[in-house]
């Protein structure tokens, strides 16, 4: 009997398969067998073809269109993490050997069924964009859909935003409708070599825009530091590794990790104030080993956004970073903040904000950028969240910045706690002195009097904001050693 199968493996297109990995690049299923767990991936429409056969003989679209470009299915992933119920995943990969990855009438009707499919089950989404966009040549199509927009893929695929985790990957060029979906994932990875655009030259030179090559447009890097790519990897073999530890955190705990040596932890900070330091150092130091997967390091890099394990558990951080405008919150970070406050939310992982931040960032320009309505976003996002929260305060806490870090409020979080050297006001203590002491100052003609009595009205603010004298006020729940901090987050996850 003949297999009808036989025709969709990689096996049977060798010319294809060769020009795929000439250029460095696996094929679709090439990646899917490496995401998936073994003998587990159960793909649908295998058999479907593009929607041409009013102008193109059977044999060559069975031959030149297998899956009709999209391979697309159900399989496990961190199986060996995660029981059955927990590592199930649609898996989707448009097939750049198939007319260079375009969406056809059959593939977007895969794409709605296997969507259904995912909303049912409430299985999460890893779905492979590499592609050119929408494909004109589908004749058999225009019978049924001759405007083109009566497609319903982007509504079905958006509606899932909020309900499952999408993961997209992209290594290569991916244009118009391929993009719109890569946009719609909540964790984006690309390769270095990509190229991401709502549109691919031939539709920018048909629009009278001008003659670009593809690699003009969107390069990876590019688009990583505007936010929309979270993590770039050097190949396809990274990307899937990197989604496979992007998708277990939403799996749940694991049972096998290890731990850290906290001990000195605190050495990490400066003792001198105005000293900075990688907070991504520190965070790395908190998590279990190798559990640290950042998101968007390049986009707003004044704020790190992070997923990280303690003792097992998953769990989300948010931390000011100092040697980028001091840990200060722009527009960028308060989108960025704000988005990931809600990506955790939705799917239910706890929160862990570690503060030092001198504020929102002030002045004409920064206004310029939409700060009002960006940290307002961002004062909303906290307060919205149902997870638990967590908080560890490592240097500055000042301003409206720390209260949007913090939720709100120092009581917002299920736990406040200080580092010794934390400090607390409503503003920078400097610039609080020169702001509400400025006639007092300017009334003292001697300039070393007057910079003897600024330093004293410095130094009386800075020791009321220690925080040890605010948690005195029980403002913050307790002042700890910094080699505490993991015993106190693991306490709190663990109930």
């Amino acid at each position: 009997m003949t297999d009808p199968h036989a025709r969709t493996r990689d096996s049977a297109r060798p010319e294809a398969v060769a020009k795929r990995h000439a250029l460095g690049k696996r094929t679709a299923r090439e990646n899917i067998a490496d995401l998936c767990d073994a003998d587990s991936f159960l793909e649908y429409g295998a058999l479907a073809i593009a929607a041409q056969r009013s102008r193109r003989a059977l044999d060559e679209l069975e031959r030149d269109t297998p899956a009709d470009g999209l391979v697309g299915g159900v399989g496990r992933i961190n199986g060996d993490c995660f029981d059955k119920a927990h590592s199930r995943c649609v898996v989707m990969s448009y097939d750049y050997t198939v007319l260079a990855g375009t969406q056809g009438y059959q593939n977007h009707r895969k794409t709605d069924r296997l969507v259904e499919i995912a909303r049912r089950e409430k299985l999460p989404v890893v779905f492979f964009t590499e592609g050119g966009g929408g494909r004109p040549g589908d004749t058999d199509a225009a019978l049924v859909v001759n405007s083109g927009l009566e497609v319903t893929s982007f509504y079905t695929f958006a509606r899932l935003s909020g309900e499952v985790p999408l993961i997209g990957i992209n290594a290569g060029r991916c244009f118009a409708g391929n993009a719109a979906f890569f946009g719609c994932c909540d964790i984006t990875i690309a390769t270095r070599d990509a190229n991401l655009g709502m549109a691919g030259p031939a539709m920018i030179a048909g629009g009278g825009l001008g003659e670009f090559g593809p690699e003009d447009i969107g390069p990876a890097d590019e688009q990583a530091a505007i936010g929309v790519v979270d993590i770039v990897v050097t190949d396809e073999a990274e990307a899937v590794a990197t989604a496979k530890q992007c998708l277990s955190y939403f799996q749940g705990p694991i049972a096998d990790f290890r731990a850290p040596q906290t001990t000195n932890i605190g050495d990490l900070m400066p003792a001198n104030r105005r000293m900075t330091y990688d907070v991504r150092r520190i965070i790395a130091a908190l998590a279990d080993s190798d559990s640290m997967t950042e998101l968007g390091a390049t986009h707003a890099p004044n704020l790190v956004t992070a997923f990280i394990r303690i003792a097992g558990r998953p769990l989300d951080v948010i931390a000011n970073n100092p040697r980028s405008l001091a840990g200060a919150i722009d527009s960028a970070a308060a989108r960025k903040a704000a988005a990931f406050m809600r990506l955790c939310d939705t799917h239910g992982i706890a929160l862990l904000t570690l503060c030092d931040t001198p504020g929102i960032m002030v002045g004409p320009e920064a206004e310029k950028t939409g700060t009002v309505a960006h940290a307002a976003q961002l004062f909303i996002a906290g307060a919205k969240v149902n997870v638990p929260w967590y908080a560890i305060v490592l240097r500055k806490a000042y301003g409206l910045g720390a209260q949007a870090m913090l939720g709100g409020h120092l009581k917002r979080p299920d736990f406040t706690v200080a580092w010794p050297n934390g400090e607390f006001g409503p503003m920078g203590v400097e610039g609080a002195v020169t702001l509400g002491f400025r006639r007092e100052l300017a009334a003292i003609e001697d300039e070393t009097e007057r910079a003897a009595r600024y330093q004293q009205l410095v130094d009386g603010l800075y020791e009321q904001g220690k925080a040890e004298n605010v948690a005195s006020y029980f403002e913050i729940d307790d002042v700890i050693d910094p080699a505490e901090s993991r015993r106190w987050l693991a306490g709190a996850l663990g109930s």
